[in-house]
């Protein structure tokens, strides 16, 4: 039998790189995710890698982007605003086609914000804040061990691809605690094996071959077409082969939640609680937030599902894949809190059950206002103090 490990989960992605291979990582500390660098300035050199801790995010992932280029398998980490930062040089990486990983642990937002946990930058991975046409890749795992599973593979995905890949979590994921079983290791490539397996990179042609050439400026708009339409094939192939999901309970389900991370695993309790009280509630979880799972919709029971329910930690930002998935099949209605507050499955069954009351009559709310999220957390309160 496998022995298990009981991990924080900062510090379970830090190992999955690891053992993934990773030998470079270059970072700078925000919470919720300071204990990534911090565990890889203790343990990537014992590893035989290199450790960096850089003057600012952008320093960040511009040593990403010369470690990628040199054909290095290399990594970086931050949280919301951290991330922001980056878009400029992750724009450049999706041009020149780097390959890379980096690790989002998500917290309250706009700007500074909380350092609380929240699913706010759903948007942000998944357009992207940098120019132009282009993808990340975007996993979105709901526990540390499938977030260690997701981080060892997507080394895999970036560099079959060459492309970045997100692993997008929460500060909940982050800072608890889990068993898990900690993958075995991979052999890191040797440098002087990087040119046979990233005959792209700049690792220096000495004569026995072509001058290697990465470039993000191509100021002849024709230049610039060509480029973007020779490597836009590669994002329709992600779209058929990467898209995961898990499906829960949609057989005879009244409704379908859509939820992803931490957020999912309280809405498994909530649909549980449902169940007792006679409503019977399916859901989908995406894997992977870019490319979108939009065939799990076709999974849905067309002869007894009502509504889909997307639950999430934002104002919503979501709900826009959910619709353009559902492709208007379904009444959508949202499920939400932001800021850093976390939905509880109490709460999530009220405001399910007046979802489908207000179906019934004709209303459908694609959003709650103030005063519905506070009467709920009042009528909360009031269970937990009879308690």
């Amino acid at each position: 039998m496998t022995k298990k490990k009981l991990l924080k989960g900062n510090e379970a992605f830090a190992v999955a790189a690891i053992q993934s291979g990773c030998r470079q990582y270059f970072g700078y500390p925000i919470t919720p995710q300071n204990e990534v660098p911090e565990y890889m300035s203790r343990e990537m050199a014992k590893a035989g890698g290199s450790f960096v801790q850089a003057e600012s995010e952008l320093a960040s992932i511009s040593l990403v982007y010369g470690a990628a280029a040199a054909g290095g398998r290399c990594m970086t980490s931050s949280s919301s605003p951290g991330i922001a930062l980056m878009q400029e040089g992750l724009g450049s990486m999706i041009m020149c086609q780097l390959p890379c990983v980096i690790i989002n642990v998500m917290r309250g937002g706009p700007g500074i914000g909380s350092i609380q946990p929240a699913q706010a930058d759903y948007n942000q991975v998944t357009r992207g804040g940098y120019n132009g046409d282009g993808h990340v890749f975007v996993y979105a795992p709901a526990s540390i061990q499938e977030a260690m599973d997701m981080i060892y593979e997507g080394f895999d995905i970036a560099d079959e691809y060459r492309n970045p890949v997100i692993i997008c979590v929460d500060g909940m994921i982050g800072q608890m605690m889990e068993p898990v079983i900690v993958p075995p290791a991979k052999e890191p490539v040797k440098e002087e094996d990087i040119p046979k397996i990233k005959p792209w990179a700049l690792t220096g042609h000495k004569n026995q071959r072509i001058r290697n050439k990465l470039n993000s400026v191509w100021l002849a708009h024709q230049e610039l077409e060509e480029r973007t339409l020779e490597f836009w094939p590669k994002y329709e192939r992600a779209e058929r082969q990467l898209a995961a999901w898990e499906s829960y309970g949609l057989e005879g389900a009244e409704a379908v939640f859509v939820s992803f991370g931490s957020t999912s695993r309280v809405a498994r309790e909530a649909i549980d609680l449902l169940a007792k009280e006679g409503v019977k509630v399916g859901m989908i979880r995406p894997k992977t937030l870019w490319p979108f799972p939009k065939k799990a919709f076709e999974e849905i029971d067309e002869k007894t599902t009502k509504m889909i329910i997307s639950v999430e930690l934002s104002m919503g930002q979501m709900l826009q894949d959910v619709k353009l998935a559902n492709n208007g099949k379904y009444p959508t209605g949202l499920i939400n809190r932001v800021g850093g507050m976390i939905l509880d499955p109490a709460e999530i069954v009220d405001r399910t059950k007046k979802l489908l009351s207000d179906l019934e009559q004709g209303i459908v709310q694609t959003s709650a206002t103030f005063e519905q999220v506070a009467n709920s957390c009042s009528d909360m309160g009031t269970r937990l103090n009879d308690k």
